[in-house]
Parts: C-alpha cells; structure tokens; sequence
C-alpha cells in the first residue's frame, strides 16, 4: 500500500464511460442488462493510469446498482492505492451520481480472493454512510499448485468410479443451450428456485464463448448431470450452474462433476476455484457447505452495500 500523503486524491480524475463494448478482466461489467438503459463505467485517473474503478447499471427509475443480474459488480483496485485516495474516489463517485440526480446506488463487492483491498473498500463504504444489507459467504479452493495436487490425488479414483458405472463425461466449450432446459427441469423437480436468466446467459455464452465450460455426465447416452463452470476472471474459475437427474439413482454425480470442474482448472492452470455461496433465503445451508467443504480451503464474504443519495 502507498504511504499517506494528505490531499493526494487532488491528484486524480475521475472519468465516467460506458462500459459497454469494453473488455475487461470481468467480463460482465461490460454485458448490459434489461431495465437499465445505461451501463457507466467511474474510473479514477492517475497519470493516465486507472487506480481504482466501478461500473453502475442504471436504472429507469435512477438507481445504480453494480452489477445487476450478475454474481456481483464493485470496485476494483491497483493493489497498491492508499487509503485517501480510495477514499477520495468513493466520494468522487458520490457527487458525480448526486449531480446526475441519482437516487440510490447499490454495490455488490466480491470476495477477497476477486479483490486484493476488499477489507478496506468494506471499511471505507461502511465510513461513508453505506449500509449493508446483505452478507453472502462464498467457499473457495485457493493456489494453482494445491489444485494440481488435489487433482492428482484424487484422479485415479474418480477415473475408477466412472468406468465402473458405465459413465461417460465429457468437458469443454458449449456446443448448444439444450442443458439449460435439462438442468432447469431437474431442479425444478427438486423444489429448488430457479435464479438463472436463461436468455441473459445464452447473450453472455454468445459475446464470451471462451468465458464458459459445460460438464456433462452420460450413461447409455442419457444425460445424469451437467455443471457450468464461468471464468469471471481470466485466473479462476466459478461454480455457477449445476443439476443432477432426480431419478439418476448414481451416488455422487454432485461430487464427480465437482472434481471435474477442479481437473478444468488444473488445465487452464487457474489460481482458484469459487464454489459459490450456500445459502437459504434467511437461513445457512449447512448441509451444501458441509458438501463443498472437501474442495474449499478458505472462505470469504460477498457483500452488499446501499446508500441513498
């Protein structure tokens, strides 16, 4: 982190663009969404160089939200920004918004493992009058070599297990979007809300075909189970989307198309895995964390934040 130097944020810029178009190592900052005519993109300017930086959907209705629809939006850092000037670009942002009479921003912050300064942007939104209002605990399996590892501990016996019940898996690139209806029909008989916006997904798989990773499960040419694995950013890698035949009556197909999302990363040579929050509405899901707890070495929150300006 930078030494204090009292007055440093004069030194910067704010820039506001659209992000729409733009490619960035978080690709849904840069996919619009229905109902939210605008997509800005604030950047804090140092020397033509961006230290800090959030993109904010607006809405019909004035508000700004970052990132609708998305597993989360947030500000993003140089790792080595001081406190004043992160500070100094919050309320930049605030006053920008202000003027262009927006009545309330919302910022979904991903886990630590996204973003390096993620305890400080939480202690400075929480300083500048931001309220949180929602708290998501997301687990995750940290470090390029222990994923080689576990994989490689682990392979033989996944390798057995499938040759034993006849099972066929295939992983790569999605070819068609006939999963999407397959997964939404077995969850469905399984009582579990359906959160996904099929047609939003197809538009991302369509603009990112490199971003996305289906892994499918066959028996006798049935399909068992199918797992969708996104890259939000270019080193990891993020458990999304996952269903399983409710009459498959195959032990394990969860956890075998969970190891083959970590034999994924081990071959892109990814940094981590995000296994995604486990949650209840109101309530812990202790049973899904207990379940991922096998592939998770570490644990960090996903937090949302408001303010009304």
């Amino acid at each position: 982190m930078e030494p204090y130097n009292k007055g440093k944020s004069e030194a910067h810029e704010l820039v506001v663009v659209s992000s729409l178009g733009e490619r960035d190592s978080y690709f849904l900052r840069n996919c619009g969404t229905m109902g939210f005519p605008s997509q800005l993109d604030f950047r804090w300017m140092k020397k033509g160089k961006i230290k800090a930086s959030l993109t904010l959907a607006i809405s019909d209705n004035y508000e700004a939200i970052s990132l609708p629809q998305s597993p989360f939006g947030g500000i993003w850092t140089e790792e080595n920004i001081s406190s004043v000037s992160l500070e100094g670009f919050i309320q930049a942002v605030i006053i920008e918004l202000r003027q262009r009479r927006i009545s309330s921003i919302k910022i979904i912050q991903p886990p630590k493992p996204y973003e390096s300064n993620f305890d400080l942007i939480n202690y400075l939104l929480f300083k500048l009058g931001f309220k949180q209002v929602s708290i998501l605990s997301h687990q995750f399996f940290i470090g390029k070599k222990k994923i080689k590892r576990l994989v490689q501990n682990e392979g033989a016996k996944y390798l057995a297990k499938s040759k034993e019940l006849g099972l066929k898996i295939r992983m790569g690139s999605i070819q068609n979007f006939g999963f999407l209806q397959e997964i939404k029909t077995w969850n469905q008989a399984r009582g579990y809300a359906i959160l996904f916006d099929e047609t939003r997904l197809i538009s991302q798989v369509s603009d990112f075909p490199e971003r996305y990773f289906l892994i499918s499960i066959y028996k006798e040419g049935i399909a068992m189970a199918h797992a969708l694995g996104v890259k939000l950013q270019p080193d990891s890698i993020y458990y999304f989307l996952s269903g399983t035949l409710p009459k498959a009556n195959i032990k394990n197909l969860g956890e075998m198309c969970l190891f083959q999302l970590f034999q994924l990363a081990s071959d892109q040579k990814l940094n981590f895995v995000d296994l995604g929050s486990s949650d209840l509405d109101s309530e812990v899901n202790h049973s899904l964390i207990f379940f991922k707890s096998r592939f998770s070495n570490d644990i960090s929150n996903k937090v949302t934040w408001t303010l009304n300006l």
